[in-house]
C-alpha cells in the first residue's frame, strides 16, 4: 500500500497494456517478496495466503502485486505494490480493480486494509477510514493487524454488498 502511493513517479515510457494481471504462480513468490521488500511493505503472514496473490508482469518480471486474505465474509486487502519504474500508468488501479472483482466473486461483504501512507489513494477509490475497533474480530486477528502493521496504521473499509451488517 505504501509503495503505490509514496515513491516518485517514473518517466518511463513502458506501456502497462502488456502487463497482464493474473494469479501468481507459486514459483514467483520469492519475486513478489522481493518487490514488497523494495516497497517497504510487510511480509509477515503473506506466505499463508499465496492462493490469492495476483501479479502483473512484463518481460517475465513481476512489476506489481496485490493480495487478498479471506476471513469469512470479509477480505483483507494487502501487499498492493507497483515497481518504481512501472508507476504512473494505472497499474495500481488495475490491481485494485482485480482484487475487488475477486472479492465480489467470493461474495465478500467488505474489504479492509491497513495503511500508513496511502489513505488518500484508497479514499479516492471507495475506501473509508474506520476505527480499528470496528473491524470484525476475524480480520483483527490476522497477522497484518496483530504483528505486521503498526498500531499507527489507519484501518479502511470498502463495502462491496448491500449487507451493512458487519458484526460477528
Amino acid at each position: 500500500l505504501q509503495c503505490t502511493a509514496t515513491a516518485m513517479r517514473s518517466m518511463t515510457k513502458h506501456s502497462m497494456a502488456d502487463s497482464a494481471i493474473r494469479p501468481m504462480n507459486r514459483t514467483e513468490f520469492p519475486e513478489v517478496l522481493d518487490l514488497l521488500h523494495r516497497c517497504e511493505l510487510p511480509l509477515d503472514g503473506l506466505a499463508d495466503h499465496q492462493d490469492l496473490i495476483y501479479v502483473a508482469g512484463r518481460d517475465s518480471t513481476i512489476v506489481g502485486c496485490a493480495a487478498l486474505e479471506l476471513y469469512g465474509p470479509y477480505g483483507l486487502l494487502r501487499s498492493v505494490a507497483v515497481d518504481s519504474l512501472s508507476r504512473g500508468h494505472g497499474l495500481g488501479q488495475r490491481l485494485l480493480d482485480t482484487m475487488v472483482e475477486v472479492a465480489q466473486e467470493r461474495s465478500l461483504s467488505n474489504l479492509y486494509l491497513l495503511t500508513e501512507t496511502a489513505s488518500d489513494y484508497f479514499g479516492q477509490r471507495g475506501f473509508q477510514i474506520v476505527d480499528r475497533s470496528s473491524v470484525p474480530q476475524r480480520v483483527q486477528q490476522s497477522i497484518e493487524f496483530t504483528r505486521a502493521c503498526p498500531a499507527s496504521a489507519l484501518a479502511m473499509r470498502r463495502t462491496l454488498s448491500n449487507d451493512e451488517t458487519d458484526h460477528e
